[in-house]
């Protein structure tokens, strides 16, 4: 067999390339982009598959240096720290408050699952843990960072089993959304209270605008997030070290964003350009997906696979229940608890994207919900890790 040794610069190469070609697969292929699937997602895992091939058949063996990955995980992180802002509470009033609140107590459940399942399937609890909400609820991201976390503590294939985890949960998250809010809508014979439908585009037109930077710029921002991380790892190994308390260094650089960003508001220390700390949160988030999803190991993958599927089923299951009964309820069992529950369909099992793109399935047919639109982003996007960090914490240390 061939041994193929790639070096740090031809890794990150390769990266580039694969999240290249998943986004020219994601734009090709109807399905693909119909279920929102990252570019990272289908480029990293196509080339997984491709090198499971050759080794099974004993044609080349594959090594990469993946050094920078959690260089890429923290800066990703990081910049979703700095987009926490506590004014923002205060424009969802007690919608937001309910919704926080229902997101934080189904990624609970959703590792009391695991939990279960993991007895029942008779693998080690920490693994399982892997297919609660540290995938459904914090997708690919969540499965690297708390993944790598475990694999340190001696739990092979953590970031493998997240990563299968997060990505069936992924297209189930993007099957379902949409289904499930119409059938609800249309037992109930729910109605917008927006006479006219707005474009979802619209909504995320920021997100397009052109970026206009200069170099001082570019490296003041460049400098807040490498400072945040710096200082929030360690802060996270002085945690670890001195009170031996299992803490990603992630939590810490979200933790030391997130109180930069809220002195900043009121001090104006520096200018903060969020639509360009948002194309570099976009870009290291592909980075490292690729890289990660890339150097999955499928053989050692391959006798979890069944159990992965298992806990899966019992999570899309759960979630169904959770979301059409108690917090279609308990969000006012009206129109726009019918688009929130699309939508906390789509990042409960999957990510934020997969919100957005559920909802707006639902509204451009049904009408426009500008309640769904200004809560949902903000919870799923950042206000959720308030909850599922400790959450996540707490599971792991109680498990060790």
């Amino acid at each position: 067999m061939y041994n193929l040794d790639l070096n740090i610069v031809g890794t990150l190469i390769l990266s580039m390339v694969l999240y290249l070609f998943g986004n020219f697969l994601t734009n090709k292929i109807y399905i693909l982009n119909k279920l929102c699937i990252p570019s990272p997602v289908v480029g990293g895992l196509t080339f997984s598959l491709f090198v499971f091939i050759l080794e099974y058949f004993k044609l080349v063996n594959v090594s990469m240096n993946t050094l920078l990955m959690p260089y890429f995980m923290s800066f990703f992180f990081t910049i979703v720290g700095l987009n926490v802002s506590f004014k923002l509470l205060k424009k969802g009033g007690k919608v937001l408050i309910i919704y926080w609140l229902l997101c934080a107590l189904l990624g609970f459940s959703q590792n009391i699952i695991t939990i279960i399942s993991s007895k029942l399937l008779d693998i080690n609890p920490l693994l399982g843990l892997m297919c609660g909400s540290v995938s459904m609820e914090g997708g690919h991201g969540y499965s690297l960072a708390f993944g790598r976390t475990l694999e340190s503590l001696g739990v092979s294939n953590a970031c493998s089993v997240g990563f299968a985890s997060a990505t069936l949960g992924l297209i189930m998250g993007g099957i379902i959304g949409g289904p499930v809010a119409k059938i609800l809508i249309e037992k109930y014979h729910l109605k917008s209270s927006n006479i006219h439908k707005k474009n979802k585009s619209s909504i995320l037109k920021s997100n397009t605008s052109i970026l206009n930077i200069n170099d001082t710029l570019f490296f003041e921002q460049i400098l807040i997030v490498l400072v945040s991380m710096s200082v929030g790892s360690a802060l996270a190994n002085i945690v670890n070290v001195y009170f031996h308390i299992v803490v990603p260094s992630i939590v810490g650089c979200i933790f030391i964003a997130v109180l930069f960003r809220n002195f900043n508001d009121k001090a104006k220390i520096m200018i903060m350009d969020f639509k360009l700390l948002n194309f570099l949160q976009d870009l290291s988030l592909g980075m490292f997906l690729t890289m990660a999803l890339m150097s999955i190991d499928f053989f050692s993958l391959s006798s979890l696979f069944g159990p992965i599927v298992f806990i899966v089923i019992c999570q899309v299951i759960f979630i169904v229940i959770f979301t059409t009964t108690l917090a279609f309820r308990a969000l006012g069992k009206d129109y726009d608890a019918a688009v929130m529950i699309s939508g906390m369909l789509g990042h409960g099992l999957g990510a934020t994207p997969n919100a957005l793109a559920n909802m707006g399935s639902v509204t451009n047919k049904y009408g426009y919900s500008q309640s769904a639109y200004l809560v949902v982003p903000l919870v799923a996007a950042f206000l959720l890790d308030i909850f599922s960090i400790p959450c996540i914490l707490f599971f792991i240390n109680i498990l060790t």
